[in-house]
């Protein structure tokens, strides 16, 4: 930690960490409980999952007090060679012997024992990249070959990229903080309502195409009548959603995980976690969320200057959008899509992407300037300090 004017240690933000490492906890604990059947099946060793989700987890708190330690104006300097290895990597993905493939998706890169995920740091990197150009183009914003289009082709690159691999929802994931970043960056409201339809258009006729996708929309529905088929993985997770009632079933007590529910322990696991705690868990999650989005906002209206304010709220739509889309999936309210939820999901590569935006906002929230009240012999007198948003 940097030390302020006075000598003092910075204040950061406590409610951002504790939501995250508490979300974070908790999805070690899911994990842990939703995996050792699978596991065992598949690797005998019923620890398999958790042992690779807890090396990621104390990586990702290093990476986070990382984050936390580092100003975030560094940034700035590093936002276009982030970008562009961000994209040497989603390239990467494609090529034999480097990618590997799960379940006919190329979105890892394999390194030796460990696997990566690009698309994860792609939305990083977009978010970084547009708090940059936002920052440099304040006053051009409303132009649309300086303000719109450079910042649409870059990231309908990584789109198309991502959404090739295929990885629909995070594709989605990154259209979303595009957009919102524009908007709240001053972009005209015709080019972005314009190429929103276009969007939608051009997703709607990938969907027509794609039997997979087409029946994934049928199953959102009616996903009773589709329950054998399409429809068998939301059925699923409503049934052990349901069957969890108010204070669930308990810990360990999931009989989803008996390998009714397919990816238990990835995008569903908040399916387990709601069979395991009931309702009170599912609503436990759903607060500190709601209490990460929100101090991660209003970070963004306090920030010291329009860098930071775009990129606290990058970051937060990075770890918000999906957590949203996420929940909306497994409850039925989103037709089903491959998104984790962040914190809680199983996968290496989401967990330090998320916890080192955490750190970054953490920094963020250090920088801030807030009035401290000293008193003297001259009486009451005000100076400013760093301290939490």
């Amino acid at each position: 930690m940097q030390p302020n004017p006075e000598g003092a240690p910075r204040a950061y933000d406590t409610m951002i960490m504790v939501c995250a490492l508490t979300l974070l906890a908790l999805g070690l604990t899911t994990v842990l409980n939703s995996s050792t059947v699978m596991a065992q099946a598949q690797y005998h060793d019923p620890y398999f999952f958790i042992k690779r989700q807890a090396f990621y987890a104390v990586l990702g708190v290093g990476v986070l007090f990382l984050g936390r330690a580092i100003n975030y104006r560094v940034y700035q300097r590093l936002a276009y060679p982030f970008l562009f290895i961000t994209l040497i990597c989603l390239i990467l993905v494609f090529v034999p012997g480097i990618g590997g493939k799960v379940r006919g998706a190329a979105r890892w890169l394999k390194l030796g024992p460990l696997t990566l995920q690009p698309s994860e740091f792609a939305k990083l990197a977009t978010a970084l990249f547009l708090a940059y150009s936002l920052t440099k183009k304040q006053e051009k914003m409303k132009f649309f070959s300086i303000g719109f289009l450079p910042h649409m082709l870059v990231a309908g690159l990584f789109i198309v990229l991502v959404g090739l691999e295929p990885d629909f929802g995070t594709a989605i994931t990154i259209a979303a903080i595009v957009f919102t970043m524009l908007f709240v960056g001053g972009t005209r409201l015709t080019h972005i309502f314009l190429s929103l339809g276009a969007g939608l258009g051009l997703a709607v006729i990938m969907v027509l195409r794609d039997p997979k996708k087409l029946g994934r929309v049928f199953s959102y529905l009616d996903p009773w009548k589709y329950g054998q088929d399409v429809g068998y993985q939301l059925k699923q997770s409503l049934l052990a959603i349901g069957s969890g009632g108010l204070f669930g079933l308990g810990p360990g007590q999931s009989r989803a995980k008996l390998f009714y529910l397919p990816d238990a322990h990835t995008d569903f696991i908040l399916s387990i976690l709601s069979e395991e705690l009931g309702l009170i868990g599912f609503l436990v999650v759903l607060t500190l969320f709601a209490i990460l989005v929100y101090r991660g906002l209003l970070l963004s209206f306090r920030a010291p200057d329009s860098f930071g304010s775009y990129l606290a709220l990058g970051l937060t739509l990075l770890i918000g959008l999906p957590a949203v889309i996420n929940m909306g999936v497994v409850s039925g309210i989103f037709p089903t899509k491959g998104l984790s939820l962040p914190f809680l999901s199983y996968g290496g590569s989401s967990l330090l992407a998320n916890l080192l935006a955490v750190g970054i906002l953490l920094n963020i929230s250090s920088q801030i300037k807030r009035p401290v009240l000293t008193v003297g012999r001259g009486g009451a007198e005000k100076k400013e300090m760093g301290g939490g948003a």
